[in-house]
């Protein structure tokens, strides 16, 4: 069995983040080891959640590891609260890479144009350094745009634009950029990626719903991560992760009672079951 390191925050109600990456990461068959950033009370579109930054603890774990002499097959990251902890992360990444550890950067920052509360360009700065590390990254159009210092654009690109895109976050050192959140039309939405090592564009596009809510793109990055890790194709990671995360939004929407404590993951995780039984 691989274990997987994954790093990002604990928000105890709500889901997202590593209590959506956790389940996820299992039933797909990965032994999976946490290190959280942060302990939130609740996710943040709660009003008064709670917040311990765990910044200072994290060394300490590292070394702990270290000196028992843990390894991991990947290093998939979610959100990192500050800057501090992205030097941290990239530390961790050298120390491991000489093992063969994948590296798996999701750059949590920002949606809809803009930067997530207590994130700022110097961040956006440091998290596009993280990312030249990387085999994979995964931003949304937002997140694109202030690691590139660009212009967001939420609509009325062309597919040679997106592919363009791809092209210069990929310049940013990572092998592999997946540009989540594309759509081309009313009716459909999907995921595009580059691989600049074999220098091919993929994409995969299925239903557009009228709806959004919180932590899909956790569970997205979840899913892809566990698809790499299980040795299907991007092109396989992507289509698992984007027909995953339609079925959550359909059980979303299904359960008007919870919608506001994120997307409805639970209900979905049977699809994963069939590739967990057919491994190798």
């Amino acid at each position: 069995m691989k274990r997987i390191l994954t790093i990002q925050d604990i928000s105890c109600v709500g889901r997202c983040s590593l209590t959506v990456a956790l389940p996820i990461l299992s039933v797909m068959g990965l032994e999976t080891a946490i290190l959280p950033t942060a302990v939130l009370s609740t996710h943040t579109q709660f009003s008064g959640f709670t917040f311990r930054d765990l910044t200072e603890d994290l060394p300490a774990i590292a070394e702990h590891w270290k000196k028992e002499g843990l390894d991991f097959e990947a290093v998939y990251t979610g959100y990192l609260g500050s800057a501090r902890q992205i030097s941290f992360v990239s530390s961790l990444l050298d120390d491991y890479a000489p093992g063969g550890c994948v590296s798996i950067i999701d750059p949590v920052m920002g949606d809809n144009g803009k930067l997530y509360t207590g994130f700022d360009e110097a961040f956006a700065e440091k998290m596009a350094g993280l990312c030249g590390k990387a085999d994979y990254i995964l931003p949304n159009l937002t997140e694109a745009a202030f690691l590139l210092k660009e212009d967001y654009k939420s609509g009325g690109y062309t597919e040679k634009e997106i592919q363009e895109l791809l092209r210069r976050l990929a310049s940013l050192g990572a092998k592999t950029a997946v540009l989540t959140g594309i759509s081309f039309g009313d009716r459909e939405l999907g995921v595009m990626a580059y691989d600049s090592v074999r220098d091919t564009f993929y994409s995969y596009f299925n239903e557009k719903l009228p709806v959004s809510y919180h932590g899909t793109g956790d569970c997205f990055a979840s899913c892809f991560t566990g698809a790499i890790l299980r040795g299907q194709s991007l092109l396989e990671a992507m289509k698992l992760s984007a027909d995953f995360i339609l079925a959550c939004l359909k059980a979303t929407l299904a359960d008007p009672c919870r919608r506001s404590y994120g997307v409805n993951f639970e209900e979905a995780l049977p699809l994963l079951f069939p590739d967990v039984s057919s491994r190798d």
